[in-house]
């Protein structure tokens, strides 16, 4: 007679049957932090329901964090800047208590532009980068580009026939930061094209565009004084426009470094 062997299976431990669990329901903070933060609860005598509370709580955290990250990524910042960085003392004509207000994201919410218009050098880029970074970090989807960029890109995107494609995507975002407009004069087929991307943004995203020309000059660009006209309808419409005049810092900060004395290394003989 054929004896018939008998398999049994070993339950895995719960440890192993928690982490995996863990694993399955994407919460990577939880599985990092269970055991290490059972144990601080159990030499505090803190109950299981604060100590799930305390592990939520910090998978929450790591949560948001994730997703800032992932939004400052999206956004393509050519460098994270912070407006905790910038220098207010050195350019007063930038009003200090509407940036920080800006900052908060109410004007994303109500579909409202900002426009910062000043010299070269004299913080426009940085008071976008450091409102982009603010957007980023309330939640708001975000993206930076320059204005010459963009132009390629939709001047690409038409030759390839994906046009609607990409004004679908930048649609989407709900703060769009154009960049050094006005350095270099756009063809035709290039303004026309950024004209109807801020034209499709209007009071339905938010639009934050730097310049160093005035707005009287911006026909120089545009090349039409009728589709300037038309631009300038729709960005001013509902507009915060930051003025950055005065000398540029970044010139003044050069000067700084160049008369720095040298720390010499060796005695003098």
């Amino acid at each position: 007679m054929s004896a018939t062997a008998t398999l049994t299976s070993t339950p895995a431990p719960p440890s192993v049957l928690l982490a995996h669990h863990l694993k399955e329901l994407r919460l990577p903070t939880c599985l990092r932090e269970y055991e290490r933060l059972a144990q601080l609860c159990a030499q505090e005598g803190v109950d299981h329901v604060r100590y799930l509370l305390r592990l939520v709580e910090l998978e929450l955290i790591d949560r948001e964090r994730r997703l800032i990250e992932r939004r400052i990524k999206a956004a393509r910042f050519p460098t994270p800047k912070s407006l905790d960085a910038f220098d207010f003392l050195a350019i007063p004509s930038v009003n200090k208590p509407l940036v920080m207000d800006l900052a908060r994201g109410g004007y994303i919410d109500r579909h409202e532009n900002i426009i910062a218009v000043g010299n070269s050098g004299t913080g426009k880029s940085h008071l976008a980068l450091g409102l982009g970074l603010a957007a980023c970090q309330r939640g708001y989807a975000v993206l930076w580009t320059s204005a010459a960029a963009l132009v390629n890109t939709l001047i690409e995107a038409r030759d390839e026939k994906h046009l609607l494609r990409y004004q679908k995507s930048l649609a989407k975002v709900q703060l769009l930061i154009v960049d050094e407009l006005g350095f270099v004069p756009l063809s035709k087929t290039g303004a026309e094209l950024l004209f109807e991307v801020f034209s499709q943004r209007h009071e339905r995203g938010s639009t934050l565009v730097t310049s160093n020309l005035p707005f009287d000059e911006w026909t120089e660009v545009f090349g039409s004084q009728r589709l300037t006209g038309a631009l300038l309808d729709r960005l001013t419409h509902h507009v915060h426009l930051l003025t950055c005049n005065g000398d540029s810092y970044r010139l003044a900060d050069a000067k700084r470094r160049r008369a720095k004395p040298t720390t010499k290394t060796t005695d003098d003989a």
